[in-house]
């Protein structure tokens, strides 16, 4: 007889031979709690009042819990007859006042456990099982019952538990010299850990390594928009470190002055002030701070903040536009020489150069009147605060 496959990760599902049933395809949430709940504990007996509070809590939706529950584990029981006719009553059984889980499986989260903490001395046999246990982790532990607390302790640890097996996984494929692997497992984490700046780092590195530069910038950049869009942050200045270092290293080959101005040259170039994000907005204040320090002249940096005034919160959706109308405003605004960027969901900074406090005042006012005749409707205001860049000093050596 086929052996039952259970999976955890990513989803809940079982598995006999070609049937499978899968906790999306009813609407019976407290079935899959019940089901789950049974599978982890197979080893021992639930009792009654157990499964009582865990499918109903302090206040059961029946004056006859323990027929709400007959019942509930009837419907468990039939779900699981899907696979096999006859087959639900042989997986759970009734014993000394419980319920205990007779059904057997192998299930994917406890292979995967074993995976990660087996240990050998041979290095070769621990990458094996590391990318086996790789494989195996297909998304969190029982997401649709990740609210249950008896699943929150338990997701959080193999989540912990798959960065580290990915880690190391990486670091032996590194050192065995299968960069392109290592790159795939990097990947791999990003489409599951997509916040995850540790493995967008390491993928940077081993595209650059590569020859890929484009690719590892490109790395970055949907890191960088993640975020922004989702928390309105930027990358960690080690993230951003390994960035300039990676993906805008020195070239291979000799240059000539034509290649370099080639580069240089800003192609398709908009009218007005130059948008750039966050991280090239600092180098340009670090260059212009330093240039004072020498030569003199004042300089400001500008604070723009968005503040939505209808009595509903403003959605996502409609502040992104609403920062696109001011993003396009403030560059017709400003000179060709000015620089500003977005650095955060709802605020702009901006460099104005060689002006005094009065004169950022004015530029600024100019550019909330110039977004108010764009568009005088949009419920929101426009606050601003200017302070003076100041010169940057070199440090002082013993």
């Amino acid at each position: 007889m086929d052996e039952l496959k259970i999976q955890m990760l990513g989803g809940f599902s079982l598995r006999l031979g070609d049937r499978e049933l899968q906790d999306t395809d009813t609407r019976s949430k407290k079935v899959w709690v019940l089901l789950a709940y049974l599978i982890i504990h197979r080893e021992q007996t639930v009792t009654q009042r157990t499964l009582i509070d865990l499918l109903w809590g302090d206040e059961p939706d029946s004056t006859n819990p323990e027929n709400a529950l007959r019942i509930t584990m009837h419907r468990t029981r039939t779900l699981l007859e899907q696979l096999s006719p006859e087959l639900g009553r042989g997986m759970i059984l009734r014993r000394r006042g419980g319920y205990q889980w007779n059904g057997g499986g192998e299930v994917d989260s406890e292979r995967f456990e074993a995976l990660c903490r087996k240990t050998t001395e041979d290095p070769e046999l621990r990458l094996r099982n590391l990318m086996e246990a790789i494989s195996l982790y297909r998304g969190d532990y029982l997401p649709r019952q990740s609210g249950e607390v008896w699943v929150v302790s338990t997701a959080a640890y193999l989540h912990n538990l798959f960065v580290s097996a990915a880690q190391e996984a990486v670091e032996l494929l590194i050192q065995q010299g299968r960069s392109h692997e290592a790159a795939g497992v990097c990947r791999r984490c990003l489409a599951l850990e997509p916040y995850h700046e540790c493995f967008c780092r390491e993928l940077m590195q081993l595209l650059a390594a590569a020859g890929d530069r484009r690719g590892a910038a490109e790395v970055y950049d949907r890191l960088s928009k993640r975020l922004f869009d989702d928390f309105g942050i930027s990358p960690s200045e080690e993230t951003r470190a390994v960035y300039r270092a990676t993906a805008h290293s020195p070239e291979d080959r000799v240059l000539s002055i034509d290649d370099v101005m080639g580069n240089l040259r800003e192609s398709d170039a908009p009218s007005g002030a130059l948008q750039c994000d966050f991280d090239y907005f600092r180098i340009v204040c670090h260059a212009l701070s330093r240039t004072m320090e020498r030569s003199g002249g004042a300089a400001h940096v500008a604070l723009l903040d968005v503040i939505s005034t209808a009595e509903r919160e403003m959605p996502r959706q409609t502040m992104d536009r609403v920062m696109g109308q001011l993003s396009q405003q403030i560059r017709l605004s400003l000179r060709r020489g000015d620089v500003f960027c977005q650095c955060s969901a709802s605020q702009f900074t901006v460099l104005l150069r060689w002006a005094n406090f009065e004169n950022c005042q004015m530029i600024c006012d100019r550019i909330l009147r110039s977004f108010r005749r764009a568009y005088p409707y949009v419920p929101i205001r426009i606050a601003y605060q200017i302070r003076p860049l100041t010169p940057e000093r070199p440090a002082e050596t013993e």
